[in-house]
């Protein structure tokens, strides 16, 4: 659909950032995509059986419907996906969060052509530290002083890339969604993702008990309009960095 959705300099890495569809011409960087899904959640996570994906490449029914965000690294004349989410959109096979786990907190006045579901998320194990692994995954309690803040000067460069690719997911997945006309998210987190986000100002509402699935995650609910306010007093700055360039958008207004 677009590139250079966000860019952030991460020396000695350049990250660009895009968003490519299936059924537009990104089959290359759809595999590239798929491929680190794989790595990530077959190879390193063990969340899903080689012999299911005999290519090497990771994806479901899902992707046939689902937005893909991805960041870039270039260094020379070599560019890698370093890290990927996808945003599902409304379809006939409904979203994961409401199939695998039981929703209490039911909204029916919410348009589910204005809800994206949140899914995922990967890095690079080139560019993470396996601390931010219990953030994403759920494989461990994460400790308070591992949790990544929204900056962080320090001197560690994987330290600094992932957590630069996760914000920068974050900001291009939140373009998209305003150029979609999205209000809500879904997601499927573990703990520890939901205390990195609450620490950017992004927060979530728990909608339904934790399960085992693919390690121990809950469900979750986001109002995009309600997140901007939050974020307008709790941090301006990532604020600005979702919003710039935007224009208004209000195709799906009204829920609240």
């Amino acid at each position: 659909m677009f590139e250079n959705l966000a860019e952030v300099v991460s020396l000695p890495y350049k990250f660009n950032y895009g968003t490519v569809d299936k059924y537009l011409d990104h089959a290359e960087i759809l595999s590239e995509i798929y491929r680190l899904r794989y790595q990530v959640y077959v190879n390193e996570w063990g969340f899903e059986e080689p012999e299911d994906y005999p290519e090497g490449l990771e994806y479901d029914n899902y992707d046939d419907y689902s937005s893909h965000i991805y960041a870039r690294s270039s260094r020379g004349t070599k560019v890698r996906v370093a890290g990927t989410v996808r945003l599902i959109l409304n379809s006939p096979l409904g979203f994961p969060v409401e199939n695998f786990f039981d929703i209490t907190e039911t909204r029916p006045d919410i348009d589910r052509n204005c809800i994206g579901e949140i899914s995922r998320l990967a890095v690079s194990k080139k560019f993470r530290r396996r601390t931010i692994d219990p953030a994403i995954f759920g494989a461990e309690l994460l400790a308070i002083n591992h949790v990544p803040r929204y900056v962080d000067a320090g001197r560690d460069t994987r330290r600094h890339c992932e957590h630069e690719i996760v914000r920068g997911l974050y900001i291009a997945l939140y373009r998209d969604s305003k150029l979609r006309g999205l209000t809500h998210w879904y997601a499927v987190m573990a703990r520890g993702l939901y205390i990195v986000l609450k620490r950017w100002g992004v927060v979530f509402e728990q909608i339904g008990p934790a399960r085992d699935y693919h390690g121990v995650r809950a469900p979750y609910l986001i109002n995009i309009e309600t997140m901007e306010h939050t974020l307008a007093k709790l941090n301006p700055d990532f604020l600005r960095d979702l919003q710039g360039s935007l224009v208004d958008f209000d195709q799906c207004a009204g829920a609240q």
